[in-house]
C-alpha cells in the first residue's frame, strides 16, 4: 500500500548553480501529518535544496506557488546531485507521482539564469 506524501513549497530560491550558493534545508513533517508547507524567498543566483526523506512506493505531490514567473524547482532522486528526475520549468512547477526508491529526495528551487542575473526576487 502506497503511503501518501505531499509537500507544498511556496516561493523559493534561484539558480546560478554555483555549489557554494546552495542553501540546504530539511523539510520536517509534524507527527501524523502527510504534508508540509515551506514559505521562503530567494534573490538572484541563490538556490535552496529542500531535502525530505521518503520511502519507495510513496506518492508525492510537490507544487510551488510563486510571484516570479522565472522561479522553478527540480526534483532530484536520492544520491543524485545534478540530474533531475523532474524539471519544473517543463511542467509548471507541479510534480505528482510514486517515488521509485527510498531515501532523501531534493527539491531544488531556483530562478532562471536571466532573472538571477537581474537579481530578481521570488517569494
Amino acid at each position: 500500500m502506497a503511503l501518501p506524501l505531499a509537500v507544498v513549497i511556496l516561493g523559493g530560491p534561484g539558480i546560478g548553480l554555483a555549489a557554494s550558493s546552495i542553501r540546504t534545508e530539511r523539510v520536517r513533517f509534524q507527527p501524523g501529518a502527510t504534508s508540509a508547507v515551506v514559505e521562503a524567498s530567494i534573490k538572484g543566483d541563490e538556490i535552496v535544496d529542500y531535502v525530505l526523506g521518503a520511502r519507495q512506493g510513496q506518492y508525492a505531490n510537490i507544487s510551488m506557488a510563486t510571484d516570479n514567473g522565472a522561479n522553478y524547482f527540480n526534483v532530484l532522486a536520492p544520491g543524485e546531485n545534478e540530474v533531475a528526475m523532474f524539471n519544473g520549468a517543463n511542467a509548471e512547477n507541479q510534480f505528482e507521482g510514486t517515488l521509485p526508491e527510498s531515501g532523501d529526495y531534493t527539491v531544488r528551487v531556483y530562478l532562471m539564469r536571466s532573472a538571477a542575473r537581474r537579481h530578481e526576487v521570488a517569494t
